[in-house]
């Protein structure tokens, strides 16, 4: 841990003037007599560094040091915390040390890491059952530079059927679900979703990015990821599952399963989502020892379809 507050210590140097012990005290959430003895142990092991007594007095490096230290360039510390900001999938202890090396990085790198480690959100469900792996998207960096400067982009943009577009966006923010990229926008019809893979064109502006006050990038993106789901799964059927069955249900279906309370049988109430009734159908029969769907009547037609064409053949 000392190690950590000696980095600590020399990051903070290298960003400011001059430090004092109490202020080292505060950053690092230690005791000024700690902090102090951090200090006189740099200076003791040949940093550059020295004190300064008296009223206004303070710790220096030597000859005003003001190199980034840490050797993170401007577009490392930004990448640093895209990957592993708060909305990411890194650990707590990941995101509590990041926050406080963003109070030590030097001022023309920090804001842009502050930006950076609330743009992105990391979705780990991918859409469907799809393992195809795809390239970086040619405009990522591109896309993710105009979001943590916080600048409005000509963004010019392929659509499903081909079409390409050019309009004015404010970049709010980025999200990476497997395989795929995609940029949170704001425009002139209200917020809109853009997959990266389908820019064909950023040119920056100077004009800055107008974001909402109470704008929350995760939430926004459960509500897109919620809306596209309902669209491409549209059926939802109502059933009951015996306790013993419940594992393998769960294991089959992902989150396409909604478990509800009990019922005063003992079975349990679910919901499932689907892309059509008869594929429903065909998709649960298996589960008929321990499921019984009670809705809606389609999917009941087509299973005791199923059940009589099973019978016609084996029976």
């Amino acid at each position: 841990m000392r190690t950590d507050r000696l980095v600590a210590v020399l990051l903070l140097l290298q960003q400011r003037e001059q430090v004092t012990a109490a202020e080292v005290a505060r950053e690092l959430e230690v005791s000024e007599r700690t902090a102090r003895r951090d200090l006189d142990a740099l200076a003791m092991a040949g940093v550059p560094v020295y004190a300064t007594q008296g009223r206004g007095g303070g710790w220096r490096l030597v000859g005003g040091a003001r190199t980034d230290l840490s050797g993170l360039t401007a577009g490392e510390a930004r990448a640093l915390f895209l990957v592993a900001g708060p909305a990411s999938a890194t650990t707590p202890a990941v995101r509590s040390a990041l926050r406080k090396l963003v109070r030590a990085l030097p001022e023309p790198f920090r804001a842009q890491a502050q930006a950076a480690a609330s743009s992105i959100v990391v979705d780990p469900q991918r859409w469907g059952a799809s393992r195809v792996d795809r390239p970086q998207p040619r405009f990522l960096n591109e896309v993710q530079d105009a979001v943590t400067q916080g600048v409005q982009v000509r963004l010019g943009y392929v659509d499903s059927t081909g079409t390409v577009t050019e309009r004015t966006v404010h970049p709010l923010g980025i999200v990476a679900k497997d395989p795929w990229w995609y940029l949170v926008a704001s425009t002139e019809a209200g917020r809109r979703t853009f997959r990266i893979d389908r820019v064909s064109s950023v040119d920056p502006t100077n004009d800055p990015v107008h974001r909402p006050a109470d704008f929350d990038l995760a939430g926004s993106w459960r509500e897109t990821a919620d809306e596209v789901d309902r669209s491409r799964m549209p059926v939802e059927i109502q059933a009951v599952c015996t306790p013993e069955g419940m594992g393998t249900l769960r294991m089959a279906l992902g989150d396409r399963l909604e478990v509800g309370g009990p019922t005063t049988d003992g079975r349990i109430e679910v919901v499932i989502r689907g892309y059509s009734e008869y594929s429903l159908a065909g998709e649960l029969a298996w589960q008929v020892e321990w499921l019984e769907v009670i809705g809606p009547a389609g999917v009941r037609d087509h299973l005791a379809a199923i059940g009589t064409a099973l019978v016609e053949r084996y029976g």
